[in-house]
């Protein structure tokens, strides 16, 4: 099965990947202002968007859905940038593709291993019944109980799609995020060593990437950097995407 995705611009292939819970929606406006200089191919990851939906949910077998979207598609010295999940993805497809990736931009993720971060989110997602939701207006007043900030909530009910005029579905695999929510935080593993151009870039009020994590980056990615973007947080593309926007295009360029 090939992951759902999206074709804009044209010029040199750069594929987006997002990240946990998001779709390739969340990475349009950015997308159509790269699509002058390059074809951008949106991907919704498996268990996202309008992807398939999958018992199986780990960085191998998400790396392995775009090595058949790029084989599907043809592509070659692809410029690859992924988000959070996505850049973890990014990452392992990298590490068994290099050959077929130019650059690498990775956003507000390092290769160590995390800890399950993700349980608040979703204790929130779960507490919505889609036997009786009937509005948005519901939805969003039961995640207010767990998450104070209205953007992440908007984010979040992104996922929701309307089965008819009064009932709603998720379009997140929600029970397989819930079974294996903890394979989201798997390392790269130790042993490999990407020489592929990479660039991390860091939200600067994020936790994601420490200073700390700097060494550990360099080991596995000896050709790359690190930019930070001042008071960005996690979801830097939504928090600074002019920052992240022309810190993109510096790189490619």
């Amino acid at each position: 099965m090939l992951l759902n995705h999206r074709v804009l611009g044209q010029g040199p292939p750069l594929l987006i990947l997002h990240g946990l819970f998001g779709s390739l929606d969340n990475w349009m406006t950015l997308a159509k202002q790269l699509a002058s200089d390059y074809t951008v191919y949106l991907v919704d990851l498996r268990n996202h968007g309008q992807s398939f939906h999958h018992s199986q949910f780990n960085y191998t077998v998400m790396a392995e859905d775009i090595q058949k979207l790029v084989e599907d598609l043809e592509l070659s010295d692809i410029f690859l940038l992924g988000h959070s999940l996505g850049g973890k993805t990014a990452m392992f497809f990298t590490a068994h593709n290099e050959s077929l990736v130019s650059i690498l931009i990775v956003v507000d993720i390092s290769p160590k291993y995390y800890p399950n971060r993700q349980l608040l989110i979703l204790d929130a997602l779960n507490a919505i019944d889609m036997n009786t939701l009937t509005s948005r207006r519901e939805a969003d007043d039961i995640l207010s109980r767990y998450i104070s900030e209205e953007g992440i909530r908007l984010f979040l009910m992104k996922n929701l799609k309307r089965k008819s005029a009064d009932s709603f579905d998720w379009k997140i695999n929600l029970p397989v995020l819930n079974e294996q929510i903890d394979q989201v935080g798997e390392a790269l593993p130790s042993s490999v060593m990407v020489q592929v151009p990479t660039l991390f870039i860091r939200g600067g009020a994020s936790d994601y990437i420490s200073d700390e994590d700097q060494q550990g980056i360099l080991a596995q990615f000896p050709n790359s950097n690190i930019h930070t973007i001042p008071g960005a947080g996690h979801w830097v593309h939504a928090e600074a995407p002019q920052e992240l926007l022309e810190t993109v295009k510096e790189f490619l360029g």
